[in-house]
């Protein structure tokens, strides 16, 4: 069963570069064991996403999807990084109604939630967006490392 790492937002938007940026910083260290979606040069955003999704569920169908996405929060959860099982909701902090997409997730909170959102992800700092993209990316590495090794001791 494939890997498939979906990294969804736009480098238009500073808070929303989170997933593009982790996308791409993987692409450049070449990981073995996930296929990756959605980098600063081929974003996966809002105006792309439903096609994306069909497109890499036809081509993979069986495949295990972990999302990438930067989202809004409480302030004392700025800069952190959360996972969970199931789907992310891409554009839900935006009041968007996009199709979900992943069986994990991983979310970045950028910045504040509850008001002006779009004006919040456009003046997110690009310093906290950046260091969460290497914690994610690294982390993503490393169990791409972790996965290489399992493969060659149990000869896959």
């Amino acid at each position: 069963m494939p890997l498939i790492l979906v990294c969804i937002g736009t480098d238009r938007s500073t808070g929303d570069a989170l997933g593009p940026l982790v996308g791409t910083k993987l692409e450049q260290i070449e990981i073995k064991n996930l296929q990756v979606f959605g980098t600063l040069d081929e974003p996966i955003h809002a105006l792309n996403l439903e096609e994306k999704i069909q497109n890499i569920q036809k081509e993979n169908p069986t495949s295990f999807i972990i999302a990438v996405d930067a989202c809004l929060g409480k302030s004392q959860s700025i800069g952190s990084i959360t996972t969970g099982k199931g789907p992310s909701k891409p554009g839900a902090a935006m009041n968007k109604k996009l199709p979900e997409i992943g069986d994990l997730h991983i979310h970045g909170i950028v910045n504040l939630n509850g008001f002006m959102e779009f004006f919040v992800l456009q003046n997110t700092r690009l310093s906290l967006v950046m260091k969460m993209a290497d914690v994610i990316a690294q982390s993503i590495k490393e169990t791409d490392q972790k996965l290489s090794a399992l493969k060659k001791a149990n000869h896959l």
